[in-house]
Formats: C-alpha cells, sequence, structure tokens
C-alpha cells in the first residue's frame, strides 16, 4: 500500500506561517541591516517592523547598545554553532530567551519573552555573567567602556556649552579626526555651537573656519537634512565647491584646505522627541568613511549626548525664568534724598536662582520711606510665587493708604486670610519719616513692626551696633486674632539701618543669636565704607562660598542735607 504524497509548502505559505509565530523571528546580514523580523520580534525588540527592516540595528535601535543582548549578538557572530542567551532586556522592560546561529552569513535569531528570575533587573544572571571572548567581544567591551565614558563625561555638567564642547572633543578623540556640535536655539535659529580636532597642529586651523565661515551659504545642506529627517547622513566624498561660498578670505580657504575634509558623517541630536542639534563627524585624508559598526557607535554617543545636552538646556531655560522672575520681584531701590538705600540679594546655592526671601523699598505718598524685609516658608519656586503675592499685596495696602507698619502688616493679615492665600512669611515692614522741624536738626524717624522676623540693626557713626530688639509678634498668615505693635527709634545724621533674612546669620549652622553678634562685629569693621561696598563686604566676608539659604540684605544710610518731610 502506497502513502500520499507529503503536502508542499509554497514561500509563500512559509512566510504566512512565520509571521504568526508568538516567537521572535529576526535575520541580520553581515553589516547587521535587519534583513526580516517578523510582527512578534518587532514588538519584543521595541519597534515597529516597518523601522526596523532594511535599517542597521544599531541606527534603528540605538537604546540597544551597551546591553547583555547587544554583547550576545556579538557573540554569536564569532562563535560555530547556536548560542543561547536569558536575560533583561531594558528597551522593552523585559525579560528574553533568545537563540542566534549564522547561516550562510546571516545571524537568524528567534526569541521569546521570558519570565523574570529570581535575581533583579540591576544584577547579573548567571546565563549573562559568562563574558563572550573573540575579537568581536572585546570590540564591544571597548564600545561599552567608551559609551560610559561618554555618559560621566557628560553628567558632570549642567552647561549646555560645556557639554557639547566635551561631547566634541570625545568623538574626536575615537570617531573621526574633528568633530563640531551644532545646536538650535530656542527661536529656531542657529544656536551654540562648539568643536574640537584629535591634531593639535590643526586646531588653530578649525578654529580659524568655524570662527570665520560664512553661514547660511548651502555648505551646512546635510546637516539640515539631519535635523529635518532625524536620521544620520554619510557624504562619502566633499565637494570643494560646497564649501568655498562660505570662505571669503584668503586666510579661510588656506584654513579649510590645510583640514584636508574628505569624508563626514552627520548625526541627529535628539531627546525627548525634539531633534534640537547635530553631531558632524569630518574625516580627513586617507581615513574612511565610518562603518556601519562606527555609526552604530556614533549613533549611541548622540543618544547619550543629547539626553543630557537637552538636561542643560531645559536648566538653562528653568534659570532663565527663575532670573527674570527674580528681576520682576526684586527691583533696584528707589532714589530718596536724605536716605542713601542699597540692596542685596544671593540665591541659596542649591535652588533654582530664586527662593521666598524678598527686600522692597518705595516712597509713599505722603513722603515717607517703606523699607520692607522677608522670608516665605520654603525655598523653591512655590516659596517665589507665595513671595510675589505676599510683596505685592503688601506694596499696594502701604501705598494706597498710608499708616503705621503694624497697620500695615494687620491689613496684609485680613488680605491673605480673606483670599486663603495659604502661606506662612516672616516680614519686616519700617518707615522712614522726617518732618520739618526734624529736617533742620538733621533727625529723622524710624518706625518698624516685626511679624516675627529677626532684628534689624542700627550702626552709629562710631561704629557702635544696636540691635533694634521687638517683642516677638506672630508670623504672617498664621490666622491669629492678635494685635500687632509699631517701634520707633531716633535716626541721626550718618547712622545706617542693617535689614536682613536669616540666610544671612544663620549660615554654617550657626545660631541667630551668634550669628546677629557675628554680622554686628563686621558691621562695626566696615563703618567707613560706602554703603554699596559695605554692603558687598559684609555678604562676602559672612557668606564667602556657596550660600546654604537665600539672603536678602537692605540697607539705609542718612545723609547730610535736605530730608524728606512726612507726616
Amino acid at each position: 500500500m502506497s502513502g500520499a504524497p507529503a503536502p508542499q509548502l509554497d514561500a509563500r505559505a512559509f512566510a504566512a506561517a512565520v509571521e504568526v509565530l508568538p516567537d521572535g523571528i529576526a535575520i541580520f546580514d553581515a553589516e547587521w541591516r535587519i534583513g526580516y523580523v517578523n510582527p512578534a520580534g518587532a514588538r519584543l525588540l521595541g519597534g515597529p517592523v516597518a523601522d526596523l527592516t532594511g535599517r542597521n540595528i544599531w541606527v534603528a535601535l540605538p537604546e540597544l547598545g551597551g546591553t547583555f543582548f547587544h554583547s550576545f549578538l556579538l557573540h554569536a557572530r564569532t562563535v560555530d554553532g547556536p548560542v543561547t542567551w536569558h536575560g533583561y532586556y531594558p528597551p522593552a522592560g523585559r525579560w528574553l530567551s533568545a537563540t542566534a546561529v549564522v547561516v550562510e552569513g546571516l545571524l537568524q535569531v528567534s526569541f521569546r519573552a521570558a519570565a523574570e528570575p529570581v535575581v533583579r533587573p540591576d544584577t547579573v544572571a548567571p546565563a549573562e555573567a559568562a563574558v563572550p571572548e573573540g575579537a568581536d567581544a572585546e570590540h564591544g567591551r571597548d564600545r561599552l567602556r567608551f559609551l560610559a565614558e561618554v555618559s560621566e563625561a557628560m553628567i558632570a555638567t549642567l552647561d549646555s556649552g560645556e557639554s557639547a564642547t566635551r561631547l566634541a572633543e570625545l568623538v574626536a578623540s575615537r570617531l573621526c579626526d574633528w568633530a563640531v556640535v551644532a545646536l538650535v536655539g530656542p527661536d529656531g535659529l542657529p544656536g551654540d555651537e562648539a568643536w574640537s580636532h584629535r591634531d593639535p597642529a590643526r586646531r588653530h586651523d578649525l578654529d580659524v573656519y568655524m570662527e570665520g565661515r560664512l553661514r547660511d551659504t548651502g555648505d551646512d545642506a546635510s546637516l539640515v537634512d539631519a535635523l529635518l529627517t532625524g536620521e544620520p547622513v554619510q557624504l562619502p566624498v566633499i565637494d570643494p565647491a560646497m564649501a568655498a561660498p562660505a570662505l571669503p578670505t584668503e586666510e579661510l580657504r588656506a584654513a579649510w584646505q590645510r583640514l584636508d575634509v574628505t569624508s563626514c558623517t552627520i548625526v541627529p541630536l535628539r531627546a525627548r522627541g525634539e531633534t534640537f542639534g547635530a553631531l558632524a563627524l569630518m574625516n580627513t585624508g586617507d581615513r574612511p568613511l565610518q562603518t556601519e559598526m562606527e555609526l552604530a557607535a556614533t549613533v549611541e554617543v548622540a543618544r547619550r549626548g543629547a539626553l543630557a545636552l537637552d538636561n542643560a538646556r531645559l536648566y538653562g531655560r528653568q534659570q532663565q525664568v527663575a532670573e527674570t522672575l527674580q528681576r520682576s520681584l526684586l527691583s533696584a531701590p528707589p532714589r530718596v534724598e536724605g536716605l542713601q538705600i542699597a540692596v542685596r540679594y544671593r540665591p541659596a546655592a542649591s535652588h533654582q536662582q530664586v527662593g521666598g526671601d524678598w527686600y522692597d523699598a518705595f516712597p509713599q505718598p505722603d513722603g515717607a520711606t517703606v523699607l520692607v524685609i522677608g522670608d516665605v516658608v520654603g525655598h523653591d519656586i512655590d516659596a517665589a510665587a507665595a513671595m510675589g503675592q505676599i510683596r505685592s499685596i503688601l506694596r499696594g495696602i502701604a501705598y494706597d493708604r498710608p499708616g503705621s507698619p503694624a497697620q500695615v502688616l494687620t491689613r496684609v493679615d485680613s488680605v491673605l486670610t480673606g483670599l486663603h492665600v495659604v502661606t506662612l512669611a516672616t516680614a519686616l515692614v519700617a518707615r522712614v519719616e522726617q518732618d520739618q522741624e526734624q529736617a533742620r536738626a538733621h533727625l529723622w524717624t524710624l518706625r518698624w513692626s516685626s511679624a516675627g522676623h529677626v532684628p534689624p540693626l542700627l550702626l552709629h557713626a562710631d561704629g557702635r551696633v544696636e540691635v533694634l530688639e521687638s517683642r516677638p509678634e506672630r508670623l504672617l498668615g498664621t490666622d491669629i486674632a492678635c494685635p500687632r505693635t509699631d517701634h520707633e527709634a531716633v535716626l541721626h545724621e550718618g547712622q545706617t539701618v542693617v535689614f536682613y533674612t536669616d540666610g544671612l546669620i544663620e549660615t554654617g549652622r550657626t545660631g541667630i543669636d551668634e550669628g546677629i553678634v557675628r554680622l554686628s562685629r563686621e558691621l562695626g569693621s566696615l563703618r567707613h565704607l560706602d554703603l554699596e561696598d559695605l554692603c558687598d563686604e559684609v555678604v562676602t566676608r559672612i557668606v564667602p562660598g556657596r550660600a546654604d539659604d537665600d539672603i536678602a540684605l537692605l540697607a539705609v544710610r542718612t545723609l547730610a542735607g535736605a530730608g524728606c518731610p512726612a507726616g
């Protein structure tokens, strides 16, 4: 009895079967291009089939670089027979089991999702502990060391210009002869640039070319392509005519000729979904164009560099916003006849250039001058926002209906309660007055009221310092019904009153009382200085380095001559 002939499976049916397999299948050529990947494989690798097929895997999946799966693929190409691996795959956040084998020059890989072993993802599983041997493995280890060097160098600064320079230096030292990092500014126009040459003898020529070349002459078309497409661009040959329009002088043309550029690779700098710059690798003389593996390494370097650069850009923007906020809230003091007013503000070193400390000074309609110092609880943008609210409320109330400092603070309490502004702050409001009789005698009246703030200091002309003590009263925002108190002192010609926040006296874990004694001592030794110089010196002497807390300082000095009658 003869058996029936076996059914024949044509190529189309076979391909359809592979397409629906639950396991992933991927095939790589000798240049690491993905010749085929099925839907399951694309899903496990972390990219759509259309975005992976036909592309170099290190370019299509730059986040794969530096992983154990990367080392496994490199190792699998160097051995005879199948190689298996089980480990964590960070790009997709899952565990994989994989088998790879080389067949007729093509690396065929099958893989599936695996259960998580007992070890954590941040530890090395036994299957991963074995380091593959061979030239490719050593190349892979060297590549990982270089990538680690890039990451460590790039995270060491939050200055975008310095970050760009470091990236150019690292790339020029390993991947090309000279490198350029070009960033796009916030307005979309060309921004910062950095460059580096591996040959010290050619660095002057590179400086001359980069600083003197004309922009927008068409020689950067490839860079624009990389920015627009988000894909690497390679130029195997550099046409001299392309650079000619950018070289208007003989010096530039000579520098460009000595640079001897023969080919280049341009890789976009992209992070958080935005392309904001490009990295150009320039080759000179006999150096060949970057290979597929070198391009893959460059893409990974650009990815890591772009993340660090983007962090620096974001930090710079936050810094600019904070500084703008600071300038708008901490304005210059007014010019007042008979008085000299000086202010200083230093942010805490660990915060974004602005915090909850503030000062203010402005004339009232009746001719008196109001001086304010305060400190909102907290050290962040929220504290700065609350400070802005309180400062504006206090300024408006004090100007709209002049009253004593205690009356001003009482009305501020009422507004904060009524508007449900939930914040606590210390504040001291002072009012410098001078009537006609006092003006003839060169005297002034200082009235002040304190909402839990540190006391002002009175520096006499002879260097003696007096602490203007007052009974401690509640902070602003406590919603406690308790009357506030005014205090009064007579100022003589040449005296200085210093208002400050606790950041100046509690530096280095110094207690308040001890800090006031130290501040008084420094003020006495600086009595001979102009008020502006005195403020500079006292802050520098007490806080010579990084400030632990925000510091606000407001000083007023009585001068000889006509005053500002009030009352």
